[in-house]
Parts: structure tokens; C-alpha cells; sequence
């Protein structure tokens, strides 16, 4: 099983959890494993189409998903994931 970082803001979603371990052959199906057992997570990590959520970043050891193959990116065993919410805002 891959070990899933979880952010503060999602930690009341995972009973206070700040690393859970997921099993899934893809980040995908890592990801989808963290919302069947937390499914107040859905939504914040997952849009309306399935896709990440676009205020969702996640890393599968330090890579950026996104310029790896997305949600179909292989895992293995050892691997981490993390999750990070996209930071916006500030003064103008």
C-alpha cells in the first residue's frame, strides 16, 4: 500500500490522520481508496468530472502528478503521496 500525506485541511475529514496508507495501482485508484474510507474527502479532491480538483496539487514522490501521467500514474508499495491545496489570493 502507498502512504497518503494529508493536509491540515483535510484532517478533519480523516479523523485528525495526518498519513493514512491507500492501495491502488494508480494515483487514481490510491486516491479513489482515501474517499471509500474518508468520503468527506471526495469533494475537495475531486471535481464534478472525476478529474482532481483544480485547487488540488498532488505529488507522487516530490513529482507533480500533473507532468506525470495524472491520475493513471503508476504506484507502487513504497511510494508516497501527497496531497497539497493550491494556494491563492493575497492583497492587490
Amino acid at each position: 500500500m502507498a502512504t497518503v500525506k494529508i493536509p491540515p485541511v483535510l484532517r478533519a475529514s480523516t479523523d485528525g490522520e495526518k498519513e493514512i496508507s491507500a492501495a491502488g495501482a494508480s494515483v487514481g485508484d490510491v486516491l479513489r481508496s482515501v474517499t471509500e474510507s474518508y468520503p468527506d474527502t471526495s469533494g475537495q479532491i475531486f471535481g464534478p468530472d472525476g478529474d482532481l480538483n483544480r485547487y488540488v496539487n498532488v505529488y507522487l514522490n516530490n513529482e507533480d502528478v500533473r507532468v506525470l501521467e495524472g491520475l493513471d500514474t503508476v504506484v507502487e508499495d513504497a511510494d508516497t503521496v501527497m496531497i497539497l491545496p493550491a494556494m491563492a489570493g493575497g492583497a492587490g
